[in-house]
């Protein structure tokens, strides 16, 4: 049997909590001393006011929720427009309805910030010089950008479902692809920085591709290293030239006169002096720009931390270092590089700190992360740093006849290492500390 509809079932409840009454007053009515006429009026009365309380019951309970009905029919259509009447406090229905219009509302602003969202990121993705991909599953393009567009040489609607393969794009998408690619494709040729990610959308995972050329940051950095280079190398140069230059002109000088004066081989001999000396100045620093140049790469081997720092402590003469030893820690590393680069660190706090006659603390710990990492401190009571900006700038020093190499040195090391080195001055003291910082994790010689 087919159930009675919600509104037929109120309109059957509101007609059946009146029969009994109704029924009383019929039968007392024609049970009475009353006229045919009047029996059959009062009864017509009866009926239609019974009929018409019942459809008025009915009219209130079911019209409301029609109306809530159309209020969500509207939101599923996306329509945040309507509202309903009635909304109060301190009333059932008022209160419902209330809600759906704070409902109404809500969605109003969500879906508002929503457009504004995506139409910002359209206009990102659109803008950006930085070609994007979204592949599906299957490895069917489904969106690009601009930028997508002008590297594959095609508009949107034609790249749209073709394969990572037709687009020669597969290369990119593969997990073992390199982060660096060298690579051409019928919108320019070159360097590519690949970055792939997978999110899902309709439930369904999906890989994002987003290719950005490094070609010309790379030539600019290039350029810029150059200049650097030249700059500092013209520098140097200069500074060893000019008074070789003078000294030699005031030299032939002395030799042109007919009468020299009675200790011009004195004077030929300090002059001479000073010539070799800021020659071999200059061939020191050529020496030292080579080295920097040649850095080896490391040889990764198995690298047991408290022999290789107890054996740089030793080797420490100047002064007595206080050692702060850690856990038993072990690495892959270079043991000679990571030993050169402590070494250089050791070195630099012994020279600040017997400025002062202070001590110098040498100490490692495991570094909490989300990766296991050693981080190996270094700490002096010298006077501190003074300017931190050129401390790993190439050839710059502050001591009297440095290099202004080391550190430049060891933070290359360390970075080759996957490593980073900081230095900076003390909180607690003056003095300067210099933390490095390596990996635990295992690495393939």
């Amino acid at each position: 049997m087919k159930p009675l509809r919600h509104d037929r079932r109120v309109l059957m409840l509101a007609a059946l909590a009146a029969l009994p009454a109704v029924l009383v007053a019929l039968l007392l009515l024609w049970l009475g001393d009353f006229t045919p006429k009047v029996r059959w009026t009062l009864t017509a009365l009866i009926v239609l006011f019974w009929l018409g309380f019942a459809s008025s019951l009915w009219e209130r309970l079911v019209r409301p929720l029609q109306t809530i009905s159309n209020l969500l029919a509207a939101l599923r259509e996306g329509d945040f427009s309507i509202r309903a009447r009635g909304a109060r406090a301190a009333d059932p229905l008022g209160e419902v309805l209330y809600e759906v219009n704070a409902l109404t509302e809500t969605l109003q602003h969500q879906r508002l910030k929503a457009l504004e969202a995506t139409a910002l990121l359209s206009r990102v993705m659109a803008e950006i010089d930085v070609a994007v991909f979204a592949f599906d599953e299957a490895g069917r393009l489904k969106l690009t950008n601009r930028a997508g567009e002008r590297l594959l040489g095609q508009p949107e609607p034609r790249l749209l479902g073709a394969s990572a393969a037709d687009l020669g794009l597969d290369e990119c998408l593969r997990e073992d692809a390199p982060p660096i690619l060298d690579a051409a494709f019928p919108g320019g040729s070159g360097r590519w920085e690949i970055r792939k990610s997978v999110f899902r959308q309709g439930g369904l995972p999906h890989r994002l591709l987003v290719l950005a050329d490094v070609s010309r940051p790379l030539r600019e950095e290039e350029r810029q290293a150059w200049r650097r280079l030249i700059r500092v190398l013209g520098h140097e140069i200069n500074n060893s030239l000019a008074p070789i230059q003078s000294l030699a002109e005031s030299l032939r000088g002395l030799l042109a006169l007919r009468e020299p004066p009675p200790d011009w081989r004195e004077d030929m001999r300090q002059g001479l002096a000073v010539i070799a000396s800021r020659s071999e100045s200059l061939s020191r620093f050529t020496t030292a720009y080579a080295k920097l140049a040649r850095l080896p790469q490391p040889k990764f081997q198995r690298v047991e931390i408290d022999p290789l720092i107890r054996r740089v402590v030793g080797l420490e003469t100047r002064l007595l270092l206080r050692l702060c030893p850690g856990p038993g820690l072990a690495l892959s590393a270079d043991p000679d590089q990571l030993e050169q680069v402590l070494i250089n660190l050791v070195h630099n706090a012994v020279d600040a700190a017997l400025e002062t006659s202070g001590g110098v603390e040498v100490g490692w710990r495991a570094a909490a992360g989300p990766t296991p990492r050693l981080e190996v401190r270094v700490a002096d009571e010298g006077p501190g740093l003074t300017s931190t900006a050129n401390l790993f700038v190439p050839f710059f020093t502050t001591k009297p006849g440095g290099s202004g190499i080391g550190l430049v040195l060891s933070r290359q090391i360390a970075e080759a290492h996957g490593g980073t080195l900081t230095l900076e001055n003390r909180a607690d003291r003056s003095g300067c500390l210099a933390v490095l910082t390596l990996p635990l994790a295992a690495r393939s010689a």
